[in-house]
């Protein structure tokens, strides 16, 4: 038996996809701060293995930010098809059902996952570095 693909609303898809915007944004914010942290440890530490975890960390601070634009642009993708559906008949769309972006669902599962990982650990590192 085939799975259904799940169907919402026009209106609450659009949500969705402003509160991952908003959730997106507010992690951006959060890679600023640690970026500026993680600045503070590099001037203040020269040990071989503070400098090594310090490189680790703006690795992997460039590739979230990488992969938060790759959100941004596939959210930004689904909402214009949101909008096509809502031209093609304006009526009632308030009442309108689509497919979910299940894919989209995925994804922002697992950067939630990865990233709340990588704030504990580096959370855990500028503990013992201070």
């Amino acid at each position: 038996m085939e799975a259904k693909i799940a169907q919402q609303y026009l209106l609450e898809l659009h949500q969705t996809n402003n509160q991952w915007l908003s959730e997106l944004a507010l992690a951006q914010d959060e890679i600023m701060t640690y970026e500026n942290r993680l600045s503070e440890v590099d001037a203040a530490n020269t040990h071989k293995e503070v400098l090594a975890e310090v490189e680790h960390f703006q690795n992997q601070f460039i590739r979230h930010k990488e992969v938060i634009d790759e959100l941004k642009a596939e959210i930004h993708h689904f909402e214009t098809h949101l909008a096509n559906l809502a031209k093609i008949n304006n009526v009632a769309t308030d009442h309108r059902k689509t497919e979910e972006n299940k894919s989209l669902i995925d994804e922002m599962g697992q950067f939630r996952k990865i990233f709340g990982e990588l704030r504990i650990e580096f959370l855990k590192f500028l503990a013992r570095t201070y």
